[in-house]
């Protein structure tokens, strides 16, 4: 009897390798969606390195970001242009959405907080983020950053997000949780529907 092909192996690892260079930030973002959580980065803003590391473990996604942004003014550009390279490098990755299941979503709980993540590769760039941070600033980052990456990302990875905070007092849980369900929801919406395969999940016939 002839073992199943797992479907992991049934495809070759979705890559993708994206540059941006501006006058403001020059960033490389090298990426595997079939990976295993692996992550290096530096963006020179600690926090938000811990919440790429987020993204990358809870999406299994293989996660490797460096930036050299204008830090001397604050940490808006590095974070605004990492959104969007890493958005360029997963719709780069993705291709064209064959076989992918394409909605995810994600409750994530941390102590007090709790945030809800949904994800839809639509091919129709809309953010919806509802979050009221309990403090401006988490050591050296601006809380009105974590819009800017997802405005970023969903503008060029070209998806729906929608991001509620639900609950949570403490700042670094509210956003941590976010992140982190941001990763599941990308896992969920990028695993191959094996009844599905070779299909665009679309009546459109296109994404």
């Amino acid at each position: 009897m002839t073992a199943p092909i797992s479907l992991a192996a049934a495809h070759e690892p979705r890559t993708a390798e994206v540059s941006r260079d501006t006058a403001e930030t020059k960033i490389k973002v090298r990426l595997n969606l079939d990976g295993t959580g692996e992550s290096k980065l530096a963006t020179g803003i600690g926090f938000f390195d811990h919440m790429l590391d987020q993204i990358a473990r809870h999406g299994l996604i293989d996660l490797d970001v460096q930036c050299q942004g204008d830090l001397h003014i604050d940490g808006h550009h590095t974070v605004e242009d990492v959104g969007i390279a890493i958005g360029q490098a997963v719709r780069q990755a993705v291709g064209d959405k064959r076989g992918i299941t394409r909605y995810g979503h994600s409750y994530v709980p941390l102590d007090e907080a709790l945030s809800r993540v949904v994800i839809d590769f639509s091919g129709r760039p809309g953010l919806v983020l509802d979050a009221r941070f309990a403090s401006a600033m988490i050591g050296g980052f601006d809380t009105q950053l974590v819009h800017e990456f997802f405005q970023g990302f969903v503008n060029h990875a070209q998806v729906t997000l929608h991001i509620d905070n639900l609950k949570g007092v403490n700042a670094h849980h509210q956003v941590e949780t976010i992140f982190k369900a941001f990763g599941r929801a990308l896992r969920m919406a990028l695993t191959p529907d094996a009844r599905a395969a070779g299909q665009v999940p679309s009546t459109k016939g296109t994404l």
